[in-house]
């Protein structure tokens, strides 16, 4: 193989990168191996995987894999079937499809397909310390807490919400979810002996990470990575930080008390600034009140 000689290494191996990338984004549908891409961009599958994941931060297969999923979201969006989505995005059959969602996103294409249908929310907006809080319920108990920061934010945050479950039926009621409202956000009315009912809408494997979560106790913190250990999914760390970022009960599914391994905040899908009011607030409470903490009921 002739060498470029005309440019210095680093931009070499830039251009090959972009040249890769360029070419597996062409080519997603035909699931490209880590041999084809090596050759289109003149190298052996040894030093093309290990430049690739040196520049780009992921392997290349984690990088097709994340377009295949990508397409599928959007053919399931259109209510293409399961075997026409997997065949569109070079997947050679629904189990296929079915892993790569798993893997990735914690729930099956079915389940993700389906969004709600057949589910009524009633939803109303409350003040709360951390700004307006938009409540979510079913007729079996609360099944969404959002955050907006003030009224011009209202109808983003709901859209958020809704899309997640974009087949269910929405109605607004102020009055169906303001006894929650006072108890989740008023330490004074902190009972052990009432309990919040919740409803966890989502896979197996998601509810098994927000049960989790209600595990962490009040004023705690922990890993993403120790999350998965508590449920027995210690290789499912990004599946379990997806999960974690997918918490449809914010606050009272306590998303906020998972941090980076190094002590960083990590995410928050209401603002890493809104994240660290509430952890702050909840360390200023005084430990009587920290063990009143109402149970959830799931």
């Amino acid at each position: 193989m002739n060498k470029i000689t005309h440019l210095p290494p680093q931009e070499n191996d830039y251009q090959r990168v972009l040249k890769a990338i360029l070419f597996i984004s062409q080519k997603a549908t035909s699931q490209p191996s880590l041999d084809e891409i090596a050759r289109h961009v003149g190298l052996d599958a040894s030093s093309f995987h290990k430049l690739f994941v040196r520049w780009a931060g992921l392997t290349p297969k984690s990088f097709l894999q994340s377009l295949t999923l990508d397409h599928a979201r959007q053919l399931l969006a259109r209510n293409t079937s399961l075997l026409e989505t997997s065949l569109a995005t070079g997947l050679s059959g629904s189990s296929r499809l079915h892993d790569l969602f798993v893997q990735y996103e914690g729930l099956s294409p079915g389940e993700y397909a389906r969004k709600g249908e057949g589910l009524t929310f009633k939803y109303s907006f409350h003040d709360c310390p951390f700004g307006l809080a938009l409540l979510m319920k079913t007729r079996r108990g609360l099944a969404g807490l959002a955050f907006a920061n003030d009224d011009n934010e209202r109808q983003s945050v709901l859209n958020d919400m809704m899309q997640r479950w974009p087949h269910a039926t929405y109605k607004e009621d102020q009055n169906a979810t303001r006894q929650e409202a006072a108890q989740i956000f008023s330490p004074s009315r902190w009972h052990p002996e009432q309990p919040l009912r919740l409803v966890l809408i989502g896979s197996d494997f998601e509810c098994s990470v927000w049960q989790g979560l209600l595990q962490i106790p009040l004023g705690h913190a922990v890993t993403y990575s120790a999350l998965a250990q508590s449920i027995n999914k210690p290789r499912a760390h990004r599946a379990v930080a997806s999960a974690v970022g997918r918490n449809p009960i914010s606050f009272v599914v306590p998303c906020h008390r998972v941090l980076r391994k190094g002590g960083g905040l990590g995410g928050y899908h209401w603002s890493l600034p809104r994240k660290q009011a509430i952890i702050g607030w909840e360390k200023g409470l005084d430990e009587n009140t920290k063990k009143n903490r109402p149970r959830a009921i799931i």
